[in-house]
């Protein structure tokens, strides 16, 4: 077989967000993006990983010296002039599989109803229950393969899937099993969470700590027979469940080697920040309503903030205290919560955007939040999220001069190509077949 060289010639920028030396950038170091002005970057063909990062002198040596050692290697390159060149971004917390979008609550809240009172009235995350133990394994493959589409051709390669909208053993393991499937066929990595404990279902209404029992001694062991989650979640909430329940659920999938997350502090203020800290989990999203107290246990435990404003701009509430974490040193990390009730959008840019609008995070910070620090925040880190030699080669380049560009531009999708383990993706901002 040939050798092959995938070189990305003479980037405006090379985004690189590396430097980070294996933990996610905290602080003042969201900033150290590590940009290099006129870069290329080289991808090994067969493994798919990156062989060299720099300048375009250093790049032009570089491939020069592997034609010479191995005349047969072909050379493909890929003209990133006037464009930039960034790490694949990660969104680390969505709720890709299900079935029952809810377009017809939009009016309910412009109307005045709460997220909760649409809930405790069967709508909400009930609703697409509901649909979603309706829907064939079939049925949902194909609805959430259309949106790994849109999340492709906005820059995204790799994201977190969550269940949870099954509530029942069977229709729990169903989304895992759909999430997984994708994983094995569309370029965007799939990473999975169990969540049954998304809601208390209607039939449990009134004995939630039975519907606990059942998550705990019925569904975390199949999840884990299976292998088909590498992290449990909880939805820590008032009405919801209790700090308390919350905490069993996810030591019970501890002892299954789930890795704790947890929704937390979205609502109310809940002491859920504070159970991330306690339980070790990598990961406390939302966190709208999180205590001074929550965020310097977060901080002092390692636990990564995912926040999520598009789903604070969908409820038109106040968003998280992004300044206010990344001041206490806790890692920040940026998400869609694509989902089909607070926020039904796959534009991972959009959510930057707002990640500085709203929350008045840097363009730097950004880049970082929804690069490295999402990385760590899904345990994956080792492999994605920089643009590194050794890592695999999943690249974006933006039609754009400079990064601050990207953000300068509100809700406008500037992906020109992605490359996913050093195959093209996305061209010209159309997908192709990654040969």
């Amino acid at each position: 077989m040939t050798a092959a060289l995938l070189y990305v010639k003479d980037a405006a920028q090379v985004v690189t967000v590396a430097g980070a030396s294996g933990k996610p950038k905290t602080g003042a170091g969201m900033n150290d993006i590590g940009v290099i002005a006129c870069g290329s970057v080289v991808v090994d063909g067969d493994t798919g990983l990156i062989v060299f990062v720099g300048s375009v002198p250093e790049a032009e040596s570089f491939v020069r010296d592997r034609i010479q050692a191995s005349p047969a290697v072909e050379v493909h390159t890929v003209d990133a002039a006037g464009k930039i060149v960034l790490p694949g971004l990660i969104d680390p917390h969505t709720h890709l599989v299900f079935a029952g979008t809810r377009e017809h609550e939009l009016e309910m809240r412009l109307q005045g109803a709460t997220y909760m009172e649409i809930l405790q009235q069967g709508g909400g995350i009930l609703y697409s229950t509901a649909q979603t133990r309706k829907a064939t394994e079939e049925q949902l493959a194909e609805q959430s393969e259309k949106r790994l589409d849109r999340f492709l051709l906005h820059g995204v390669t790799t994201v977190e899937a969550k269940s949870g909208y099954g509530l029942t053993t069977d229709d729990e393991l169903k989304q895992l099993r759909v999430a997984r499937r994708l994983h094995e066929s569309h370029p965007v990595d799939i990473v999975s969470t169990f969540m049954g404990a998304h809601a208390v279902p209607a039939e449990y209404k009134t004995d939630p700590d039975e519907y606990v029992r059942i998550v705990i001694e019925e569904m975390l062991p199949k999840v884990a027979e299976e292998g088909l989650a590498d992290f449990c979640d909880v939805f820590c909430e008032q009405g919801v469940f209790t700090v308390e329940q919350s905490e069993r659920i996810l030591e019970a999938g501890k002892r299954h080697g789930l890795i704790p997350k947890i929704h937390a502090d979205e609502i109310v203020s809940f002491g859920g920040a504070e159970l991330a800290a306690k339980v070790g989990a990598i990961s406390a999203d939302h966190l709208l309503k999180a205590s001074d107290e929550g965020i310097r246990r977060m901080a002092e435990e390692g636990v990564i903030a995912v926040l999520l404003p598009g789903t604070a701009l969908y409820l038109r509430e106040e968003p998280a205290r992004a300044r206010e974490m990344i001041k206490a040193s806790v890692a920040v990390a940026l998400s869609t919560d694509r989902n089909p009730g607070s926020c039904p959008t796959e534009s991972l840019p959009l959510i930057q955007n707002l990640g500085c609008l709203m929350m008045r995070m840097t363009p730097a910070e950004v880049i970082t939040a929804s690069t490295i620090n999402a990385a760590h925040a899904i345990g994956r880190a080792a492999e994605i999220g920089s643009i590194e030699v050794g890592k695999k080669a999943d690249l974006v380049l933006f039609d754009a001069p400079n990064y601050a560009y990207l953000q300068y531009n509100f809700g406008v999708n500037l992906v020109d190509t992605v490359i996913k383990n050093g195959r093209i993706v996305v061209q010209g901002g159309i997908r192709c077949d990654g040969e």
